[in-house]
């Protein structure tokens, strides 16, 4: 099965106003819908040009709006349209950010457009499989070879997206595609906007329990590169331990979970380890502050100490 065919929940979710197959939009065939989330519709589809196959999804945010006649995308009420064209513009401003990223391990945006009242976002068809099945049928228990074949590059294409000034904020396992070789393709970007400067600038946030941080929980949090390392860290917990961590949540509340260098010593390195319980602190001060501090933690085989002399988590050699 490719990355984008999920499971979808019941027959109704799975015809929830989708474009029927055969419907064109630009140059592009809807083939099948392949999936759908609160805020959009994935499908399958064909450039008519070229023949390819091509992934879409399409803004249609499921308590805001409908599709009527046409093709075209209504708004449920003129107290939920400003929400709505709010929304579509975020969705196409993204997607404008996101089409000039070129990295091997970013999925590929081939255009965007507006269409139906909406907006569409084009990218490529990928063959493989999907990380969060791909733990669930291994029950976690992933390799040291398989987290030192994935995680370096799906850093460093979250080091580039850092770089950019934009963050991705949704990152878990579902949202990291396998091709064949084992080469990873971070995925689906809806979340992804701007780094706010100041948390007055800051738009709601998407949240995974067990995968995104605290800040990402309040309006006042203040998020940043540093909410995408905790979600990075919490993938590479999953790979290990077969399950989603307790929520960021809980842990500010009562922090029980156990540090995983203490449970997996014996079975995976020691840097490794204390990387990704560096990258969960439920703190964000204290967690690595962007991707390519992580990034360079991992590829030089350091994990994390409590330098005191300066109040901060400084990176150490030794396995």
């Amino acid at each position: 099965m490719d990355y984008l065919e999920r499971t979808i929940s019941s027959f109704a979710e799975q015809k929830r106003d989708s474009l029927p197959p055969g419907t064109v939009i630009d140059c592009y065939s809807i083939i099948k819908l392949i999936g759908s989330g609160g805020f959009s519709l994935i499908y399958l589809a064909e450039d008519e040009d070229t023949q390819d196959h091509v992934v879409i999804k399409e803004y249609l945010p499921k308590k805001l709006a409908l599709r009527g006649s046409n093709s075209r995308i209504e708004v449920n009420g003129r107290a939920k349209e400003d929400t709505f064209h709010n929304g579509r513009k975020l969705f196409y401003q993204e997607a404008r950010a996101l089409a000039t990223l070129r990295h091997p391990n970013i999925v590929n945006i081939r255009t965007f457009f507006l269409a139906n009242n909406t907006a569409y976002l084009v990218m490529d068809y990928e063959h493989g499989k999907n990380l969060g099945r791909y733990i669930k049928q291994h029950k976690g228990k992933l390799s040291t070879t398989f987290l030192l074949t994935v995680f370096p590059a799906v850093l460093d294409a979250l080091n580039l997206i850092h770089s950019e000034g934009q963050l991705h904020l949704d990152i878990k396992p579902s949202n990291i595609h396998l091709r064949p070789g084992g080469t990873p393709l971070l995925l689906d970007f809806g979340a992804v906007h701007q780094f706010a400067t100041t948390r007055s600038k800051q738009s709601s946030q998407v949240v995974t329990p067990g995968f995104a941080p605290v800040e990402q929980y309040y309006p006042s949090g203040y998020v940043g590169p540093w909410s995408d390392v905790y979600a990075m860290g919490a993938t590479m917990r999953a790979c290990i331990e077969g399950k989603p961590p307790p929520s960021a949540i809980e842990r500010h509340a009562n922090d029980t979970m156990k540090p995983i260098a203490g449970l997996f010593r014996r079975r995976y390195p020691k840097y490794l380890l204390e990387l990704i319980d560096w990258a969960m602190e439920v703190d964000p001060l204290l967690r690595p502050q962007n991707a390519g501090t992580m990034l360079e933690a991992l590829t030089k085989g350091t994990g994390w100490s409590n330098d005191t002399s300066d109040g901060n988590f400084a990176a150490k050699g030794g396995i």
